[in-house]
């Protein structure tokens, strides 16, 4: 019998093994992955029918095999086999042990993504839809698509033995930057031509339209997205993968791990190299790492990321970096650990600009970046809280130590090779800036903070108050800035909303509050293509103009609700009836309504067009579908206007056989 797989198969590679029945073929010293066949008790030849059970070894390379049989004289095909990887194998570099992380981590075709920001975390639910039709095909042809495979088909086909291999190969195809990549990415606001990223609730449809069109990348994702459709890959592929949102998360472009913004005299952001995202998502995946240590001390999750940021040994892509070595400030481990670890562990420095362009430090931020670092806990809809394995407490002597750990081993040469555009002199004197630690003086007398009266939904007024508060036995003349904008959840400013400035007199003891309105109309225009405004400040005391504060506040803005109602029973291939009820919020009439529908095992995505609502009036949809598998499943809507887009519900529905 002969496995083989690829257009150049070979023993010595893996690629192609030679065994029998019974297995009197003795493997070649060279051969790389050797099969093995069992006959089953009482099945043989004279009987005229065989019963085989063909066994590929932990270690052979994934993708379509043709297994052939030479009996005598006669040769036949006997089957087309798809190997993938298998986390229920001790001996596979997947395994894992637990049976109800391979259940989530593998089997789950749903999930929940979270965006927002660290103090409004909003989940999202997401359908994998891993075991749709064709995804095989689909997710195999992803690695027939790299540019490892153009440059080397053999080499690159021997290598899928290997998931720390596919994981980076997969990480690359995920986006564009990758001759047929999957998604475009589009952080401009200006997504004609294509889907606004927040459109997308699957990954079957992202990538069956890119399979169906010949490898025509799908236009627009951004980071969830492309981790959200990386999850449903490597889950196929038998590599247990989760997806992860990391808030405040820091883009340090010359791993530097400390993140400059800068900020005008009237409070408004500056546009820099460097920025703290909102949130970021990536994946993790959990694999041994042999590669680094032999003792298992880095096997476990690890952070892949697919989002093209930075290169990596030449090519976009980010990971696999282990989990363990990020805790730890391991920099000088592969791959790309610096990066990761700047991601959630960067200091933040903020600087005001000033009208001759000198610059001023305002603030600086050690506990910032690297909050709330979000998964879907195993066997429910919770958010679980992974910071703890990510970094130690904030503000604990470890944790200090490791970022200067981390830092040193960055500043000495001993980072991971290929991260040359790390600026040497910036991190020596950050280095030297934690060494000397010395005791900073006193904290500013001024105590500053934002409050919300109640969390801000889209389409009404948005109420905040900026509240102040002094230490001092004497009365303060305060200049105050405070600038609206609208942000990209990237960090960077979509436009200037409003700006007010006031002068106050703040007295000693005294709580001041200065109420903040800002008008749907106002911001309305911002908010199509945006869900998140700053709110900043900054104060200057008039009595000595060199005192100047900063704070700055993120509001994540809610959709307004949706209700689903359904009232038959599911059962495979019974059609069941769905009710999806809307209430228009704003004195405007909303335009070019749509409805799109999707869920895995319910119903093919479908859009539907509806009526024009009018204000203040109701609308109810009535529509149809026939679930085609049983389980638990969940309904996807998502709901398109003139003023709103993609406002998201969803509902679980138990489908019987």
């Amino acid at each position: 019998m002969t496995a083989e797989t690829g257009n150049y198969p070979s023993e010595t590679r893996g690629t192609m093994s030679r065994f029998g029945v019974p297995n009197k073929i003795p493997a070649s010293a060279s051969s790389k992955a050797v099969w093995k066949a069992e006959l089953k008790k009482g099945s043989s030849p004279e009987t005229g029918s065989l019963t085989l059970t063909i066994k590929p070894p932990a270690d052979a390379p994934i993708g379509e095999y043709k297994l052939s049989a030479k009996h005598k004289e006669e040769k036949q095909v006997l089957a087309n086999l798809s190997v993938l990887f298998n986390p229920w194998c001790s001996d596979d570099w997947v395994f894992q042990p637990v049976d109800a992380q391979r259940q989530e981590y593998v089997m789950n075709e749903h999930g929940v993504i979270y965006r927002g920001n660290n103090s409004q975390i909003s989940p999202c639910q997401w359908d994998f839809a891993q075991f749709e039709e064709n995804m095989v095909k689909i997710c195999l042809k992803i690695l027939d698509l790299s540019v490892k495979y153009k440059r080397d088909p053999a080499g690159d086909v021997s290598a899928r033995c290997n998931p720390i291999y596919v994981g980076r190969i997969i990480t690359n195809m995920i986006h564009n930057e990758s001759t047929f990549g999957i998604l475009e990415g589009n952080w401009s606001g200006n997504y004609r031509g294509g889907m606004n990223p927040a459109y997308w609730s699957n990954s079957y449809t992202i990538l069956k339209q890119w399979y169906d069109t010949y490898y025509k990348t799908v236009k627009y994702g951004q980071c969830w997205v492309f981790a959200s459709v990386m999850c449903s890959v490597m889950r196929l592929l038998g590599i247990p993968c989760r997806v992860v949102t990391n808030f405040e998360s820091a883009h340090d472009t010359d791993s530097s791990l400390t993140i400059d913004t800068y900020f005008t005299d009237c409070g408004r952001a500056k546009p820099s190299g460097d920025s703290v995202w909102n949130f970021h998502v990536w994946v993790e995946a959990w694999m041994r790492r042999p590669d680094i240590a032999n003792n298992g001390k880095y096997d476990g999750w690890q952070v892949l990321d697919p989002t093209p940021q930075e290169k990596s040994e030449g090519m976009f892509c980010c990971g696999p970096a282990p989990v363990a070595a990020i805790l730890n400030g391991d920099t000088r481990l592969k791959y790309d650990v610096p990066f990761v670890f700047a991601e959630v562990n960067a200091d933040c420095v903020s600087w005001l600009i000033k009208e001759d362009g000198s610059k001023m430090k305002l603030l600086s931020d050690t506990k910032k970046v690297g909050q709330c670092i979000s998964t879907k806990a195993i066997g429910s809809n919770k958010r679980m809280d992974l910071t703890d394995t990510y970094k130690y407490r904030e503000g604990s002597e470890k944790e200090r130590a490791v970022f200067v750990y981390a830092l040193s081993s960055l500043t000495n040469g001993a980072g991971e090779e290929g991260n040359g555009h790390m600026r040497s002199t910036r991190r020596m004197g950050a280095v030297d800036d934690m060494k000397n630690d010395k005791p900073s003086a006193p904290p500013p007398q001024l105590h500053i903070r934002f409050e919300e009266d109640s969390r801000p939904v889209i389409g009404e007024d948005v109420k905040l108050k900026l509240v102040l508060s002094s230490d001092s036995t004497v009365t303060r003349l305060l200049s105050v800035n405070i600038s609206v904008q609208a942000m990209r959840y990237t960090g960077h400013p979509a436009g200037n909303i409003q700006t007010e400035v006031t002068e106050q007199k703040l007295l000693p003891g005294e709580v001041l509050s200065i109420p903040i309105l800002v008008p749907f109309l106002t911001y309305q225009k911002y908010m199509v293509q945006c869900r998140n405004m700053t709110f900043s400040t900054i104060i200057t005391d008039l009595q000595n103009k060199e005192n100047r504060y900063l704070a700055e506040r993120h509001i994540n803005l809610m959709d307004p609700p949706i209700s689903i109602n359904v009232t038959d029973e599911g059962r495979v291939n019974q059609p069941m009836t769905v009710e999806m009820v809307f209430m228009n919020p704003v004195e405007d009439t909303l335009r070019n309504c749509t409805l799109t529908v999707s869920g895995s095992g319910l119903t093919e995505e479908t859009t539907i067009k509806l009526q024009d609502l009018q204000q203040g009036r109701r609308l109810r949809v009535q529509f149809t579908i026939v679930p085609y598998r049983s389980g638990e499943r969940t309904l996807l809507l998502d709901f398109d206007c003139s003023l709103f887009r993609d406002i998201k519900k969803s509902c679980s529905i138990c489908v019987q056989a």
